[in-house]
């Protein structure tokens, strides 16, 4: 029963962890956490993440990074470099197993292996 519970309205631990992140980056100095809100909204657009303990993941490594810049007093552009899409795509680029797409590329490999397989030609 459990399981489907799970199904219907996700995983409760996965839940907590997001309002874990929400807290941490609400606790952020007000630009800090407007960079990290707007990462946010970008990685979510963008990454296209299925697998929520993966999604959670990825967020509670971004405020991570930033609540460490704002105890040591790194300015916003030092964390990100000079391309915010950059600094995003590659923390990322990280989590992609998460992503939908990684399920399409998998079926993609397979479904041409099984193409040479039934023509009998590895070429």
């Amino acid at each position: 029963m459990s399981g489907f519970i799970e199904k219907v309205v996700g995983d409760i631990g996965d839940k907590k962890r997001w309002r874990e992140y929400e807290q941490r980056v609400e606790a952020l100095p007000a630009g800090r956490r407007t960079a990290v809100e707007a990462l946010q909204r970008y990685l979510l657009h963008r990454g296209a993440i299925t697998k929520g303990d993966v999604l959670v993941d990825l967020h509670l490594e971004l405020v991570g990074v930033f609540e460490r810049a704002s105890s040591d007093g790194t300015p916003v552009r030092e964390v990100l470099g000079a391309d915010p899409v950059q600094f995003a795509d590659t923390l990322l680029s990280r989590y992609a197993s998460g992503e939908w797409i990684e399920k399409g590329r998998r079926r993609l490999v397979d479904a041409i292996a099984r193409a040479e397989a039934q023509s009998g030609s590895r070429s």
